[in-house]
């Protein structure tokens, strides 16, 4: 597709429409979701599909949707609207109303909001640097990208990617996460070889040392540890020189500087945007919601400028944990930062906008990395302008969908509320809250945030071991912890046997196990809401 014609969508009605009208699909479905269930699902590859099948109807101007960067857009645009509706608006709209303080629904929406802006733009700001290469993994993205492929393509690809897919479809039946087996197939295998340690650590953590680990803060001490170390590793890659000494052929430096397109200086000046941002969203939150009077002067301008931060590091901690894994541990870090402005002492109206604030950034951030890799895959034969342009329109897209997710969350929200229908999670942000900290809570994140920055600095930026292990140590899924490891013995043997050749195979397998893990998921989980 040439760029006129990619230009030409936003003047399409039709088009547009039906991003709008998937929009609305996407945010129902997430506030659905996440006050039912808990959970948010990918439907990134339900808008692939539904592109597919619209192509195929026998009316001429539906021809259009056959088009690979087509399908690309419509399934940007639900997901964002899904993501944004569940993850970044209804959990931090929860936890006042759960709290007791409807006053402060309205102001955290506010803010939500703001936050979601600033997310979606600073994926799009950084994607494609050294810290968020477009080379990097991000599962989720391929596997929609192997979908819309094999659609367009037939063949072999689609004959692998369909037994992915039932293999995805009846592990997940049996209760096996497919998308965490997959995962190991595509990522860093030890960023991934942590990921699992840590998912098995906390699932057996009382039978192997007598004690929950999580009621110690052990995972959110080394998440804190890693997450530091982490976000100082992000701003040296992006201040070093590039020291690519050795050009192995021409294809593959153009590829590098594909990968790669953003320029540092570029990237650091996004970097301070979006901390300014952060804090002019901070403090118009604290206004909103009346907390300044709570607080004296040096506690208000502590509360702005922590809460910007810890937006700013949420947001970097579940980017890396999303690149290299295809999860994201957004609820645990945002407890993390509850659990730290408890200890320094915020009142509790300050707490519920904090954590619903840092709640906020991270979900869209992470899945719109999955739609730049979906669209950086499909848009792999065109030249540099092509795809950053591609790029472009896919951030436009999603920003529909995103004021499509506030629309509906702001018209929406009191049905719930009326029906005590409310993100779980929100639970546990109230009672940590009304549960407070001691000084034993600080001493313990302290402590163990040491062996996880040591750790991170082990590691180093490529394989993001402190964080990957963390991420492990913060969710509790056993099944998940034994996929990850089985899967990486299995694709270790494989390379073994078959040589480097067999990788391109495995990857299309993989692609259909978390494509059929998340349709799986998708189905189910609207059975069950409904």
């Amino acid at each position: 597709m040439n760029n006129t014609k990619k230009k030409s969508v936003f003047l399409d009605p039709i088009f547009m429409l039906i991003v709008l009208l998937l929009s609305v699909l996407g945010a129902i479905i997430g506030m659905q979701l996440i006050t039912t269930l808990g959970i948010t699902a990918n439907t990134s590859i339900i808008g692939a599909l539904f592109a597919m099948l619209i192509a195929r109807v026998p009316i001429t101007y539906l021809q259009k949707f056959r088009d690979i960067n087509n399908q690309n857009l419509l399934q940007t645009a639900i997901s964002a609207a899904t993501f944004g509706a569940g993850n970044t608006l209804f959990i931090p709209i929860g936890i006042p109303f759960v709290l007791g303080m409807p006053e402060l629904v309205t102001p955290m929406l506010i803010g939500a909001a703001i936050g979601l802006f600033i997310d979606g733009t600073l994926m799009y700001l950084l994607f494609g640097s050294k810290a968020f290469p477009a080379s990097g993994a991000w599962p989720p993205g391929i596997a929609t990208a192997e979908a819309i492929k094999a659609g367009d393509q037939g063949g072999k690809k689609a004959g692998l990617l369909g037994l992915g897919v039932l293999g995805g479809i009846a592990g997940s039946v049996a209760g096996i996460p497919m998308s965490a087996f997959g995962v190991a197939f595509i990522g860093n295998i030890v960023a991934l070889t942590m990921f699992g340690i840590g998912l098995l650590l906390s699932s057996y953590s009382e039978a192997l040392f007598s004690t929950d680990i999580s009621a110690q803060y052990v995972p959110h001490g080394i998440m804190v540890g890693a997450g530091l170390v982490a976000f100082f590793q992000f701003i040296y890659i992006l201040t070093k020189k590039d020291n690519k000494q050795t050009i192995l052929s021409n294809e593959a430096d153009e590829e590098y500087q594909r990968a790669t397109s953003r320029k540092n200086k570029t990237v650091g000046l996004s970097l301070v945007f979006g901390y300014i941002a952060y804090i002019i969203g901070a403090i118009l939150l604290a206004a909103l919601g009346g907390i300044l009077t709570d607080m004296s002067i040096w506690m208000i301008i502590l509360f702005v400028t922590f809460a910007a931060f810890a937006a700013l590091i949420t947001e970097v901690i579940v980017g890396v944990a999303a690149m290299h894994s295809g999860w994201f541990p957004a609820f645990a870090v945002s407890l993390i930062t509850l659990v730290i402005g408890i200890i320094i002492g915020f009142p509790v109206p300050a707490l519920a906008l904090l954590v619903g604030y840092t709640a906020a950034t991270g979900p869209a951030f992470a899945d719109l990395g999955y739609d730049f890799k979906t669209g950086y895959i499909l848009r792999r034969k065109e030249p540099l302008e092509g795809e950053l342009l591609g790029r472009q329109i896919q951030f436009m897209i999603s920003l529909i969908g995103f004021g499509i997710a506030i629309l509906m969350v702001a018209l929406f929200h009191n049905g719930y509320f009326a029906q005590d229908l409310v993100p779980p999670v929100d639970y546990v942000f109230a009672a940590t809250i009304e549960a407070g900290a001691d000084k034993d809570v600080a001493i313990a994140i302290a402590l163990w945030a040491i062996p996880g920055a040591i750790l991170q600095l082990i590691g180093g930026p490529k394989r993001q071991m402190g964080i990957l292990f963390a991420t492990g140590l913060l969710l509790v899924n056993p099944m998940a912890g034994w996929a990850v490891l089985a899967g990486i013995i299995i694709r270790f043997t494989v390379i073994k046997i078959r040589g480097e050749e067999a990788q391109n195979t495995m990857y299309t397998v993989a692609a259909g196990f978390i494509a059929g893990d998340a349709l799986y998921s998708f189905f189910n989980s609207m059975f069950k809401a409904k």
